[in-house]
């Protein structure tokens, strides 16, 4: 399984594979074509709420990383078929933040590996 986590303002590169916009809000600057998105998952972005808890309380990692894997059990099918897809093929999560160690793409992907272990036993 390979799955990549990248932010959406770096370039974009043939060794992306299949390149997946994983936030709720289009990122600012960035022309849809420029973007080179396969897709844009909104629905398995953090919810509202959660995301503006999250900019207000930066601190709060290890909560907001439970808040969000509960969440994310809600879109568990759909998330099957994209732990699938990054079986077969590379999958890049993009993000717009500018931590790239604390961001829901992190999280999410932290979901699709265990969905695909689960997948694979």
């Amino acid at each position: 399984m390979t799955i990549q986590l990248k932010r959406i303002y770096d370039e974009a590169s043939s060794d992306d594979g299949y390149r997946v916009l994983v936030d709720k809000l289009w990122p600012r600057g960035i022309s849809k074509d420029a973007a080179k998105l396969d897709e844009w998952i909104k629905d398995i972005a953090p919810s509202d709420e959660l995301r503006q808890w999250f900019h207000s309380n930066r601190s709060e990692w290890g909560e907001f990383r439970n808040r969000y894997l509960s969440e994310l059990k809600e879109h568990k099918e759909d998330l099957r078929e994209l732990a699938s897809r990054a079986s077969s093929e590379k999958v890049t999560l993009l993000y717009s933040s500018k931590d790239t160690e604390h961001n829901n793409a992190v999280v999410l992907k932290e979901y699709l590996n265990k969905l695909h272990s689960e997948q694979c036993n």
